[in-house]
């Protein structure tokens, strides 16, 4: 049976994590690119900040069954500079130490929200997921004019040890100077830390859950589609409107946690906006 819960997550908490975050891995690919003159000196110039919010109806956590809504915040920092020919909601927060116009590579970081027995009923007895990140790298390259192909490796810090691969290819149409559409194939592979952390059922966790043990490898984790509409209001304002499909595999499918409580189908439609405001420093 699907479910279709409510719950806002937009906190003073939440939105502190986010900005904390954002700010670690933005200082932390601030001192690599820093010019010789210093970081000081690189921090100069114009500057911008976006503030808004995202809802969305997804499901209550990664291979469950039951929908709800939520709504988090989004807080973006960054210098004014040349923009990316595209970008997608899916883009961890992302730093380019090098960028030719058809090809950008840099840092490229996500944060990772706790998952309890709180979040869900089918998630009671199992192992919390913490608070923490993962930080890696990212490339894309632009074959044409309007194809974008992108891959992320991410490690992650304190909610899981593993390592995360995201590979997407996504092309992109300007109806008008405003409005835009895009859409493409996407991919993820993890190692068996991350599975571990998402998947996987030990002995203790057995007897607290109901669930069955398992002991997840890693490999492919999942291959979706994915679509938005993307409108520019105003020069500052922003509005997003997507919608994806992916269908979980390899060591989140097999996982006890999905086929006995669980669905390998995770659909997700939801909207932003976002206020861009520019200052110097």
């Amino acid at each position: 049976m699907l479910c279709i819960c409510v719950r806002t997550e937009v906190t003073l908490r939440k939105a502190v994590q986010t900005l904390a975050g954002a700010t670690f891995l933005l200082t932390g690919a601030t001192l690599a690119n820093a010019e010789e003159g210093g970081l000081f000196d690189w921090i100069h110039g114009d500057w911008y900040l976006k503030i808004g919010a995202t809802g969305m109806v997804a499901p209550d956590f990664e291979g469950g069954k039951d929908y709800l809504f939520s709504a988090s915040p989004i807080v973006s920092l960054g210098k004014i500079g040349p923009e990316a020919r595209y970008t997608s909601r899916n883009d961890a927060i992302s730093f380019s130490l090098y960028d030719t116009g058809a090809v950008r590579a840099g840092v490229a970081g996500k944060l990772i929200f706790e998952r309890d027995g709180g979040d869900a009923d089918e998630l009671k007895g199992l192992d919390p997921v913490r608070f923490g990140g993962e930080l890696g790298a990212f490339a894309e390259v632009y074959p044409t004019d309007w194809l974008r192909v992108r891959g992320e490796v991410r490690h992650g810090i304190r909610s899981h040890n593993g390592i995360v691969a995201d590979v997407s290819a996504d092309a992109f149409y300007d109806v008008t100077d405003a409005i835009r559409i895009s859409a493409g194939p996407r991919v993820s592979f993890a190692s068996s830390d991350y599975f571990d952390a998402y998947y996987g059922v030990n002995a203790d966790e057995a007897a607290a859950s109901g669930l069955a043990e398992y002991d997840p490898g890693g490999g492919i984790k999942s291959a979706g589609i994915g679509g938005a509409i993307d409108w520019k209001v105003t020069d500052r304002v922003t509005a997003n409107l997507f919608g994806e499909y992916s269908r979980l595999m390899g060591s989140a499918a097999d996982s006890s946690l999905v086929r006995e409580r669980g669905s390998k189908d995770q659909f997700m439609v939801g909207v932003s906006a976002t206020y861009r405001f520019d200052f110097k420093l």
